[in-house]
Order: structure tokens, then sequence, then C-alpha cells
């Protein structure tokens, strides 16, 4: 999975304007490192959640094959039939139609696969959210109970001492939880489809038109 970029979320904690800064004083940073990254591609949910995500890509990569591969047969065996063709000649009805029915099938297997190819992403994109949504409540739990009042991510900071880190503490917690995460994103919301402009009747012709 993706390196979860949620770094500017917890770097935007240690902001503050100037008049805040006036109004009260701050108290000193004490601050904790996680590595969600391994903590999103480690905890047990997570990688069977990841599992069957690449499942689902396994099983696109075999309807894409099924798909292409008889129309990229068909659409080599019509080039050379057109390449046989003598200099100015035209091709006849049946090969006509069967390049009328590639375009037909091409252009169904570009919608399916476009749809496909969706789905899974938005897929993706549900687990991590779930995932961002379990850990986060845990992160403040561990860097409370340390006595930290700044969480910062190990993607956006070179500190390395292992005192500071709670990523061990985190992924414990998370792997307590043995609710699986849902793979399969509910559907987006349809849209609204576009309301036609009523058509007014054609205007009688009055007999002075007639004549």
């Amino acid at each position: 999975m993706n390196r979860f970029l949620l770094g500017s979320a917890f770097a935007a904690l240690a902001l503050a304007t100037p008049v805040a800064a006036q109004a009260q004083q701050l108290p000193p940073a004490v601050v904790a490192i996680v590595d969600r990254d391994r903590i999103a591609t480690s905890c047990t949910q997570c990688v069977a959640a990841t599992a069957q995500l690449n499942a689902q890509g396994t099983a696109y990569q075999a309807r894409e094959n099924q798909l292409l591969t008889p129309l990229r047969a068909e659409q080599q065996s019509i080039q050379t039939a057109l390449n046989a063709l003598p200099q100015g000649g035209q091709p006849d009805a049946a090969l006509a139609a069967r390049y009328q029915t590639l375009q037909t099938n091409s252009q169904a297997a570009e919608r399916e696969l476009g749809a496909a190819q969706n789905t899974i992403r938005r897929n993706q994109q549900f687990v991590v959210s779930q995932i961002i949504e379990r850990m986060n409540p845990l992160i403040g739990q561990v860097t409370r109970e340390r006595g930290a009042n700044l969480a910062v991510d190990m993607s956006i900071t070179l500190a390395t001492n292992p005192a500071l880190n709670v990523t061990d503490a985190v992924l414990a917690l998370m792997n307590q939880n043995n609710t699986p995460f849902n793979v399969v994103a509910p559907p987006p919301p349809q849209q609204p489809a576009a309301q036609q402009p009523a058509t007014r009747p054609p205007a009688r012709r009055g007999n002075r038109d007639r004549e």
C-alpha cells in the first residue's frame, strides 16, 4: 500500500497565531514519534485487507487479459487483411463489418475495465480511511500515556531517539482489534439526471399562413 501522507495533519498542531501566543503561554512541546506507514502495512487486519485488495487486482488483470487478448488478435488479423488489398482497393462488406464489430467490442471492454479500475481505487481509498480512523485515536491515547503533547510522523522528522518512538505501542493496540476492515467501498452517490427542457408544441399556423 502507498505511504500515508498524514504528517501535515500533525504538523498543523504545532502552529499558533501571534494573538494566541500573546493570550496564553504555550507549554513546552513533548514530542512522540510514530511510523504510521509501518503500522498501516503490518497490523494484522491491515495485512489481511491488503491481501484482499491484491486479490482484486489479480482478478482485474485476469479479466483484462480475457477481454484484450482476442481483441488484439482480431485487430492484427484485420490489419493483415487490409495490407493484402491491392493498391487503391477497398475492403469488402465482410471485412468492414468485422472492423465495426471490433470497434464496438473495444469500446465495451474499455468501459468495463475503466469501471473496474474505479471500483478498485475506491476500495483502496476506503480501506485507507478505515485504517486512519482506527489508528489516529490510538496514537492520541499512547501519546498521552507517555506524557507527550505532540505526535509527529516519522516521515517528517529526522529524530531517531528510540525513546521517543511509540510505534510499537500503537501497533500492539491495533492488533488487539480483530474487526476486519471492509474492502468493498459503498457505491458512489448517483448524480441527478439533468432535467430536459420542456419542448413547446409547434405554433398553429393562421389562415393567412395557409394562403
